[in-house]
């Protein structure tokens, strides 16, 4: 059907108004990357913007050679891929059971759940159950904190509602047990759901900031978000003694802050694409329940 003038006239002011939207978030990240990987007299100078001037990587040296940035890397990793596989394996476990229409008070369960999105302990009667449970100081505060989130299990909840129950009674009829049925008929028409799950998880546990901060005081345990952002609160990046006086000559404090955003922001970027077929399906279908 052919598009009225009118249509046409929302259309495009929609684009030219997302379009806006999107370069208000973009162009800020491109001129971190540029400033990253550009020599320092454009730096200093102000002529850097959208495209590096001078084209070098010497402070990504810097940041390496400055700041604990692997090892919080690898920190970052574990804790995210062990934190994403136990919040899924929770959430999964979770909803499924609501979602079914036999479970015996399935409302009750649903409504207790729900009611720790409204209230919730606060942050320091959490800190001192972490404390008592001697979780201080290691990764567990960080994952059993995080263990499941609500509004997470109800869009898995919702998402295996929406699977036909013929296809639950066939497999009955086959012989598939609660297990068997998860496992090989429920996960693999979920898969647009796990991943969008997945990918929320991801997000929440590679940012993880102020859980590290207070459950996590070794600093050889910290991620790469408490990392950069103490390296950003500095001024004397540049006097280390493990830098040499061309380096310091070569770089500016600006250019090393911006890459430990850029070190810390590129892997879910580099992540998102190959999740961002399943991102839409998974949440349009989970949050309409059929």
């Amino acid at each position: 059907m052919k598009a009225t003038k009118g249509e046409k006239v929302f259309y495009a002011v929609n684009y030219v108004v997302l379009g806006a939207i999107a370069l208000t978030c973009l162009l800020p990240f491109i001129h971190i990357i540029a400033l990253s990987m550009s020599e320092r007299s454009a730096v200093d100078s102000g002529h850097v913007f959208f495209w590096p001037v001078g084209l070098q990587f010497t402070a990504y040296k810097v940041f390496f050679l400055t700041s604990p940035a692997f090892s919080a890397f690898k920190n970052s990793i574990f804790i995210t891929i062990v934190g994403v596989a136990l919040s899924m394996a929770g959430t999964v476990l979770a909803a499924y059971p609501l979602s079914r229409s036999y479970l015996i008070g399935r409302r009750k369960f649903v409504l207790a759940m729900v009611f720790t999105m409204l209230f919730s302990g606060g942050l320091i009667p959490t800190y001192l159950v972490v404390k008592n449970m001697s979780l201080i100081d290691s990764y567990w505060s960080l994952w059993l904190t995080g263990f499941i989130s609500t509004y997470n299990m109800l869009l898995m909840k919702s998402y295996f509602e929406n699977i036909p129950h013929e296809v639950e009674e066939a497999a009955r009829i086959d012989g598939c047990s609660d297990v068997s049925l998860l496992i090989r008929i429920v996960l693999p028409l979920s898969l647009p759901m796990l991943a969008t799950l997945a990918l929320f998880y991801g997000i929440n546990y590679w940012n993880a900031f102020m859980s590290v901060l207070m459950y996590i005081n070794k600093s050889d345990m910290q991620n790469l978000t408490v990392v950069v952002q103490a390296m950003l609160q500095k001024n004397d990046i540049l006097n280390s003694p493990s830098l040499v006086s061309e380096e310091q000559q070569m770089v500016a404090t600006e250019m090393v802050k911006s890459v430990g955003v850029v070190v810390m922001v590129v892997p879910m970027l580099i992540v998102y694409p190959f999740l961002q077929k399943y991102f839409v399906k998974g949440v349009m279908l989970g949050s309409v329940k059929g």
